[in-house]
């Protein structure tokens, strides 16, 4: 199976990925990483190192799949194309695949834990405006992304229940 994570920055995602992949004894796939040590290379930031940080995942994700291991991706998938690489993965290793969205219905909570999170990842800091305009360019679910089976969770619920509904729907 391929899970796919999706969800603006800060909203919990990762969090909620990292649990469930110790909890089902997968590895987590995670694209900020890629990206991060492809600016720490010395890729010049106006390239597109967002994309080959996704065809970076997507090459990791596939060959974990093809070892006959299931896998979580932990990314923003934001837009369309971003959602269809991985329906596109899914197909050609006749996988089956679901996204778990996650978001934060609490704007202000959403700002605080973006402007007061610490990550090991000093070439992607973000601040609250950038992930305001990720609102603004967070696409709806169409084409073949939006009929692939998907929940969305509030991480202003508890992490918790949050999980528990994730592998209920994983399950079914």
């Amino acid at each position: 199976m391929l899970i796919a994570m999706a969800g603006l920055p800060g909203a919990g995602k990762s969090t909620i990925g990292q649990v469930l992949g110790s909890r089902l004894g997968l590895p987590v796939i995670s694209v900020d990483p890629i990206e991060s040590a492809i600016l720490r290379a010395g890729i010049d930031a106006d390239q597109p190192t967002g994309l080959a940080a996704y065809l970076v995942a997507e090459m990791h994700a596939e060959t974990t799949l093809v070892a006959g291991r299931s896998v979580i991706v932990d990314a923003v998938n934001a837009v369309n194309p971003a959602r269809e690489q991985w329906v596109s993965l899914a197909q050609r290793q006749n996988e089956q695949l679901r996204f778990i969205e996650v978001i934060c219905s609490d704007p202000e909570l959403h700002r605080e834990r973006i402007e007061n999170r610490e990550r090991m990842l000093p070439h992607l800091q973000l601040t609250w405006n950038a992930v305001e305009q990720s609102l603004e360019d967070y696409a709806e679910w169409t084409g073949s992304s939006a009929a692939v089976g998907r929940i969305t969770l509030d991480s202003v619920g508890p992490l918790g229940v949050n999980i528990d509904r994730a592998m209920a729907f994983l399950e079914s």
